[in-house]
């Protein structure tokens, strides 16, 4: 499994409440997408920076959504650029599920 962690810096700050009101808007874009199994919408206690964190079954399937059409959704959204990290993820704790997930 991969994780991505994506940030941009907000033009403007925004509160709680506002980038809820848009991660809502967004959150069925991502429904049903190929290979993703969880996103968490993140905004800096401050309301400047935004972004996600993606799990993924693989990086293959999280570059995918990564592309140009992506990135210039987010501009065009956020007014940002997104930046992209990856990390490995080899072991997910799910005390929702009681799981212990493991990379195979």
């Amino acid at each position: 499994m991969i994780t991505a962690f994506v940030q941009f810096r907000l033009p403007k700050p925004v509160t709680p409440e506002q980038a809820r009101a848009i991660f809502l808007g967004t959150a069925p874009k991502y429904q049903e997408t190929p290979g993703l199994v969880r996103k968490y919408y993140i905004l800096s206690q401050d309301g400047r920076t935004a972004g996600g964190i993606y799990l993924w079954k693989s990086r293959g399937e999280a570059e995918r959504l990564y592309s140009d059409n992506w990135k210039a959704f987010i501009l065009e959204k956020y007014e940002a650029l997104p930046t992209v990290t990856y990390f490995d993820t080899p072991v997910v704790v799910d005390n929702v599920t009681h799981q212990i997930i493991a990379d195979e």
